[in-house]
Formats: structure tokens, C-alpha cells, sequence
């Protein structure tokens, strides 16, 4: 693998459930989040639309990186110095004030560590674990032509660590993405860190990540 250096290139009304959120008011600390999910369940239709409300968030994609270096999105023999380059991106992004989402699979500890930590000071982190069926996911990837997507990412899966704050993000369909979508956004404007006990246990009770996909 070669070593390559990279450098930096209160809601409003509803819409469905929950509705159409204004432009957040956040608060000075900047936000790191990570996304892990199966391919297909709605990392990337997230991150956009976080990103199209937000002008202070930007939403970067390891597979937007290979891309950009090999032409196609497939993980290569070079994933080492894709994350790095994914990594510097994000801490740049931070640097200038950006919010950041990071749309990835991440089915592993050590990559959604990796993802996670940032030397940027003041940025609070995240790890939003998408929570969708494997029938549905296997429904949306055969009409992708992704056959077999779950069963491999299924092989990779780890349970997130417990020192990491999760927050599960329901996308069984419309209108549960809607309501995940708003809590979200609700976390994102507060002033409470999602690393207080209280906050996880009574707002966002933690249970099994995969609770759902069985």
C-alpha cells in the first residue's frame, strides 16, 4: 500500500410527521458526525438533506474520494490513503468552521474511531447508526443491482463501543425517517452532550443498534 500524502483540496412547521426544519441555530462547539449503515439505508439521502437545510454543514464521502482518485466508488487496494485523505478533508472542514458529516459505512470500530477523532479542539462527535430491515435494505439495493450488499457488510458488522454516543436513526420508510430526521436536528440545536448518560438514557434510550435489522 503506498504512502502517498493527502492534503486539504426550535423546528418550524411540519412537513409529513414532524415536517421541514429551519436552518439550525447551533450551538459554538462544531459537530464531527459519523454515519454506519448497510449500503441503501439512506446515509447519503441524509447527509444531503442535512446538508441543503444547513449551510454550516458539509458532507464528505469516501466514496466521493475514490472517485476522485480511481474513478469508481468500489473500495480499492488504497482504502488506507483514501480514509487519510477523508480525514484531512474533515479536519480542514472543521478548521474553517464547517460542521461535518461523514457519509460511510463505517461497520467497524476501528474505522468509525478513526473517523471520529479529530485533534480539531471544541467539536463534538456523533456516530448515527441507520436502523432499516435487511428486507428493505435488500428491497432498494436489488433495484441499485447491490445483490448481496447486506450479507457482506452483515460479515464486517460490529456492535458500536459503549464510550461511543449513538444515536439510531430509523429509516424503515418515509415517515420514520421523518421523525428520526427531527430528532436529530433537535440533538444538533441543544445545548446537551449527547455523552451525558441522562441525556442517551431518557432521550435516545440505548438499546441493540441492530435491534431492527433481524
Amino acid at each position: 500500500m503506498s504512502r502517498r500524502a493527502c492534503g486539504p483540496v426550535v423546528p418550524r412547521r411540519v412537513e409529513c410527521a414532524y415536517g421541514r426544519i429551519g436552518p439550525l441555530s447551533f450551538r459554538q462547539k462544531l459537530w464531527n458526525i459519523v454515519l454506519s449503515g448497510y449500503p441503501g439505508s439512506g446515509k447519503t439521502v441524509l447527509a444531503r438533506r442535512l446538508v441543503s437545510e444547513n449551510p454550516t454543514f458539509v458532507r464528505l464521502s469516501v466514496d466521493d474520494v475514490r472517485s476522485m482518485f480511481y474513478g469508481i466508488a468500489a473500495p480499492s487496494d488504497e482504502e488506507d490513503f483514501v480514509y487519510k485523505c477523508l480525514a484531512s478533508y474533515r479536519d480542514f472542514a472543521l478548521r474553517s468552521g464547517h460542521n461535518v458529516i461523514l457519509d460511510s459505512t463505517a461497520p467497524q470500530n476501528s474505522m468509525r474511531e478513526f473517523l471520529l477523532k479529530t485533534k480539531v479542539e471544541d467539536v463534538v462527535r456523533l456516530l448515527v447508526v441507520m436502523i432499516v430491515s435487511k428486507t428493505e435494505v435488500d428491497r432498494r439495493n436489488q433495484e441499485r443491482n447491490l445483490i448481496g450488499a447486506s450479507d457482506a457488510y452483515d460479515k464486517a458488522w460490529e456492535e458500536p463501543l459503549k464510550k461511543m454516543p449513538v444515536l439510531k436513526f430509523r429509516n424503515e420508510d418515509q415517515a420514520s425517517f421523518d421523525t428520526s430526521y427531527y430528532l436529530l436536528t433537535e440533538l444538533l440545536r441543544s445545548n446537551v452532550s449527547p455523552y451525558l448518560k441522562r441525556f442517551m438514557e431518557h432521550i435516545f434510550p440505548r438499546t441493540r443498534a441492530r435491534d431492527s435489522k433481524t
